[in-house]
């Protein structure tokens, strides 16, 4: 067994199975002898690695580290550590009672009266705390228990004394009086004021704060003596408890035992390889079954048990292996890798947010890569903000080691890309146009639709959105009917088919604007259609004929039926089609909300007149920004056109001062903005992913491949 476990563990190859303890004649291996004892090792390593605050970053070049070494090292670091974190923890406790002291104090000290005054009398009550005054004065006042009474009173603090020597929870019911204990003079040294009180812990605490920072200096000093032999102390315990520890997955008898775990089917052979040079004739390696994933297509692991798929080294046929005739202890459910190409490699963090597909599923990271970056740059859509994304990305993903970190960087530097070409197509940077006429020569090839003349870029989006939506949405059901052709075109035409169905013929019919409803909005259909009259944008041709509507009708109804065939529970959510698409126009939402703010960023600081310009032969208002000059007034000509209205004057044109007051709302302002666009368009772009589009075909909880093995960093055998 021990051959055996070290050859496997040497190749990092298996993800092994438990076993489940079904097979008869069998039961659960026991722990190597010295796994409790390497385990509860490998406990005070990371306690110790904990207390220091070792990282990786600290280890320096690997190295060699013997049984003895660790021994005896692994005792001399436990003390030394624990004696100087006890000390510390002494003195920040310590710390803590002083500044507890000081708070409890201060009220004291605000009222000025020694600290031996207050306690004492034989014939006065007293008492210090905190309430209102006059309710208080006043409560003394009607006390009849009360002969006479002096109150000094700094803010909310009050002193109250108070003759004879009455129980004052009685004398001031109804009263709010919070009462502080008054401070044993012992504590504080010989002082008999507050203010020397206080004085006196604050000198203390001084010297406690530079006991203190001599011994965290020891301890920084002994990380950086210990570090590198507590992560190769932490490495060389964690690969021997997860030897030792490996029996705990066999099922054994008194003579023998079996392993079993997932490997690369093309590596079956290197395992069987290995196993006959370390243990020869004593180990046998069967292949048991084989998941297939054919072109992104994966099947249900099948046994193997075809005549013709393969021969065990002793010629019988590599399912007789299987301890119980036939029942493998693995249920079947191979681990996944997911192999996305390296520039869709951080979207993997994307989708483990939801889980690690199935080995069943198709792994959708690089759908997600392809869209969501779209999704984000069309609603920011600005070079300066792309760039910034970019830079933020590139800095997270080379100041941090954390893979999600890093992860989370690459989706931003492709976002930020995504941004900046769509700013580049709008024509913006940080919310200002000249960039359109620079790099286009005067107007750019689309519009956000902020603008009066552009105005019809805002209902044209709205539109895009539901194009996309109905596109994103078919990709999705799609995918699901593919992977259901496993179960046969009918479930597949039942669970996914009847959607797509649904989906376009719905969406024929309102393009269509066909009988029997024929009431589609004009911003879809009529003359003032966004597409179809090409208001802004043309598809070509002037609309969908109402046959193409009635057919699309039909279809639906077709779809619907099959749904309701398949499971008439999901009959109640056919609505969808509609619900779903109408989700996208999220989208232009996102991108009009997000342009409304940095333009109101640049109307603050440059300032925006309005002209009256020929646009498609039809006078519309056209605001400009004031970035070099603005005009003096409304009513004059401005670079050629009438100014009708100036909407701001802009803080640079309004003085030094003004304009000092105009950079902080710039830089602030556009800081803003490109924060809110992570919250906004991130946000709502990846619900558009996990809701409106795994939501078709995505289940996910697939188990991560883990090979039985350990990939040394800290420690080295040569």
């Amino acid at each position: 067994m021990d051959d055996a476990i070290e050859a496997v563990h040497e190749l990092n190859l298996v993800h092994v199975t438990d076993y489940d303890g079904t097979w008869e004649g069998f039961s659960p291996g026991d722990p190597i002898e010295g796994a409790e004892d390497a385990a509860s090792k490998l406990v005070t390593v990371r306690a110790l690695e904990s207390t220091l605050g070792v990282t990786e970053e600290d280890a320096g070049r690997a190295r060699i580290i013997d049984d003895e070494e660790l021994e005896s090292e692994l005792e001399d670091v436990r003390t030394r550590v624990n004696e100087l974190d006890d000390q510390r923890s002494e003195l920040r406790a310590e710390i803590r009672e002083i500044d507890e002291k000081v708070d409890a104090a201060r009220p004291f000290a605000a009222l000025g009266i020694d600290l031996d005054l207050l306690s004492g009398y034989d014939s006065l009550t007293v008492a210090v705390g905190e309430g209102d005054s006059v309710e208080i004065e006043s409560a003394l006042e009607d006390a009849d228990a009360v002969e006479g009474y002096e109150l000094y009173a700094d803010g909310d603090y009050l002193a109250v004394f108070v003759y004879p020597d009455v129980d004052l929870e009685d004398a001031l019911v109804g009263s709010a009086f919070t009462e502080y204990e008054i401070p044993d003079l012992g504590d504080g040294g010989d002082a008999t004021s507050p203010e020397g009180y206080i004085e006196d812990l604050s000198h203390r605490r001084g010297q406690l704060e530079s006991n203190l920072g001599t011994v965290e200096s020891q301890l920084e000093d002994l990380r950086h003596e210990v570090s590198g032999f507590l992560l190769a102390a932490e490495e060389k315990l964690s690969v021997e408890v997860q030897k030792r520890e490996a029996p705990l997955t066999f099922a054994t008898t008194e003579n023998a035992f079996v392993s079993e775990g997932w490997i690369p089917t093309e590596r079956v052979e290197e395992l069987a390889a290995a196993l006959e040079e370390r243990v020869g004739d004593h180990v046998e390696v069967e292949e048991l079954e084989r998941a297939s994933y054919e072109e992104g297509h994966a099947h249900e692991p099948a046994e193997l048990d075809d005549p013709d798929r393969g021969h065990g080294s002793d010629g019988h046929a590599e399912d007789e292996v299987v301890a119980d005739g036939g029942h493998a202890m693995s249920g079947g459910k191979p681990p996944v890798v997911q192999n996305s190409p390296a520039i869709a490699k951080p979207f993997e963090m994307l989708v483990g947010v939801i889980n690690r597909p199935k080995y069943t599923e198709i792994d959708p990271t690089l759908i997600l890569f392809l869209t969501f970056p779209a999704f984000f740059g069309f609603m920011i859509g600005d070079l300066g903000y792309g760039i910034l994304y970019v830079a933020l990305g590139y800095v997270l993903m080379r100041r941090f080691d954390s893979p999600g970190i890093r992860s989370l960087g690459g989706v931003g530097i492709a976002a930020g890309i995504f941004t900046a070409i769509f700013g580049v197509l709008y024509g913006e940077v940080f919310g200002l146009h000249q960039l359109g006429e620079i790099v286009w020569g005067g107007s750019p090839p689309i519009h956000k639709g902020l603008t009066p003349e552009h105005g019809a870029y805002a209902l044209g989006w709205l539109v895009v959105s539901l194009f996309v939506g109905v596109i994103h949405l078919a990709i999705g059901w799609a995918i699901d009917f593919y992977q259901n052709l496993s179960h046969g075109i009918g479930d597949a035409m039942t669970e996914s088919g009847s959607w797509l169905l649904m989906l376009f013929g719905f969406w024929a019919w309102v393009f269509a604007d066909a009988p029997p409803s024929g009431a589609a909005p004009d911003l879809l259909v009529s003359a003032d259609s966004a597409v179809f009259a090409g208001h802004p944008f043309s598809l070509g041709f002037a609309g969908l004929p109402t046959t193409v509507g009635l057919v699309g009708l039909g279809l639906f109804a077709v779809g619907l039926v099959l749904l309701v065939v398949g499971d008439p529970v999901e009959g109640v959510e056919f609505l969808n089609v509609l619900v779903n698409v109408l989700s996208y126009t999220r989208l232009a939402a996102v991108l009009l909300a997000k342009a409304g703010m940095a333009f109101v960023v640049n109307l603050l600081v440059f300032g925006v007149y309005v002209t009256e310009e020929s646009h498609g032969g039809e006078t519309v208002d056209a605001w400009h920004f004031g970035i070099t000059e603005m005009p003096a007034e409304s009513g004059v000509m401005f670079h050629g056109h009438e100014v009708v209205e100036i909407m701001s004057p802009g803080l640079v044109h309004g003085g030094v001062a003004a304009a000092l007051v105009g950079v902080l709302v710039l830089v602030i302002g556009h800081l803003l903005v490109l924060a809110l666009g992570v919250t906004s368009a991130g946000l709502q772009g990846i619900r558009l992913e996990y809701v409106e589009f795994f939501g078709k075909f995505y289940e996910g909880g697939g188990k991560p491949y883990e090979p039985f093995g350990h990939e040394r960093r800290f420690t080295t055998e040569d």
